[in-house]
Parts: C-alpha cells; structure tokens; sequence
C-alpha cells in the first residue's frame, strides 16, 4: 500500500502543504509546523501563485534533498498539458522518492492511466460534469483534487456553495476527497471541511503566501485547528 493511500486508511482529516516553490526550505518549514504531506509542482505554470515550474531536471537536487528530511506522502504535479508529460518523467518519479502524483485529468494522457508504483490522484476543475466522478474509482485512484473554485474567485472566503460540491464529490466518487486552497480558508473552515466528509486540506500559495515566516505560521495555525479537531 503506498503512503498516501495508508494517510488516508489511518486518519479522517489530513494536512498537505502545495508549496508555492520548489524549495527545501519551505518544505521544511512545512514538516516542522505539522504538514502531514507535501506536494510539487514541475512543467507547469501555477496560476494561483503565478510561478512557473521547469523540468524534472533542474529540481532533481531538490527533490531527492526533500525526500532524505521527509518519510511521509510527497507527490508532484508532472505536467500541464497532454504533451507536458513523458514517460521517460514518470519512470523517474518514484526512484527520486515521490509516494504519488496530482494531474487535471484533461491533462492525464492515457499511457498514466498503467501502473507507474505511484499511488494516483487526479483534479478536476469548474468547467466539470461532476456526475463523472462516478466512474473514477473503476481506474484505481487513490485520492480527487476538487479544484472547482473558478479562477476569478481564487482568494474569496469559503462558501456553502463550495461546501455542497465538495460534499457531493465525497458522496459520489467514492474516493478521498482533497480541498485546495483556491479559496482563502482560514482555520476556522477546518471542522467544516471535517463535517463535509473531506480527507485532506491542501494549502498553497493563496493561504500560505511565498515567504517561510508566513508558510510557517499559517501551517502551524491549521495544524492546531486540525488537532483540536480530534
């Protein structure tokens, strides 16, 4: 079983940390503030907090460098398009220590859809017909992104309209439901999330900022909300 699969088997509601760079300092800040997991990105531009990533190369050292601090569940987002993404990538991502991957699934070519000894979890935007969702569970993933917030509201307070899809995505996928930050949530939003039936809250760039003071703190102020939770 990988180990995001086994978080998601042991814990009712974790805490994953998408950084806003590729960077062992603030993976760092991360896992000592509490971050149950970690994400990363590569060939790809991330809209929300207006980066881009480069290749799988020019992280290598970084990546392997995060790994040796960190035994938990630490994945990659691969690629921002169909074209974004070769096997010859995906072969390397598990020697350099990623447990699992994060792609839209309009940006899944189907050659990912094979056994890669990574646990897989794919995203889905606004534009989706969420009955879909429905089907997923037949290709053996482990975990859905919901990142159906639409761009022009990216930073705006959580709503119940937010709450409804994601509880609707809990009931009818069938598969751990995680909660980007495209909202700006604050850890008052955390036993709401729980009550959604959610599995993980994964803050980047909006709520964490790009510095590691504010990563440290906004980690550390959820993981509290998260704890007096249990």
């Amino acid at each position: 079983m990988g180990k995001l699969k086994e978080r998601f088997n042991k814990h009712k509601l974790s805490l994953f940390i998408s950084l806003p760079a590729n960077d062992a300092a603030l993976a760092q800040a991360a896992l000592d503030e509490g971050a149950d997991a970690l994400k990363v990105h590569v060939n790809v531009g991330h809209r929300a907090s207006g980066t881009h990533f480069g290749s799988l190369d020019e992280y290598e050292a970084v990546f392997r460098s995060i790994r040796e601090k960190f035994d938990g569940p630490f994945g990659v987002v691969p690629g921002g398009s169909l074209e974004g993404v070769s096997r010859q990538d995906m072969e390397r991502l598990a020697p350099l220590g990623f447990d699992f991957y994060s792609i839209y699934a309009h940006h899944l070519p189907s050659f990912m859809l094979e056994e890669q000894g990574l646990d897989r979890t794919f995203a889905i935007n606004e534009h989706y017909d969420l009955t879909l969702v429905q089907t997923a569970g037949r290709f053996g993933f482990t975990a859905l992104e919901a990142s159906v917030v639409p761009g022009s509201e990216y930073g705006t307070p959580l709503s119940f309209a937010d709450v409804m899809k994601y509880r609707y995505l809990v009931e009818h996928s069938g598969l751990p439901v995680v909660i980007p930050s495209q909202r700006r949530l604050v850890p008052g939003d955390v036993a709401v999330l729980r009550n959604a039936g959610v599995s993980a809250v994964m803050l980047g760039a909006i709520v964490v900022g790009k510095t590691e003071d504010q990563l440290r703190r906004t980690v550390s102020e959820f993981r509290n909300a998260m704890d007096r939770l249990s």
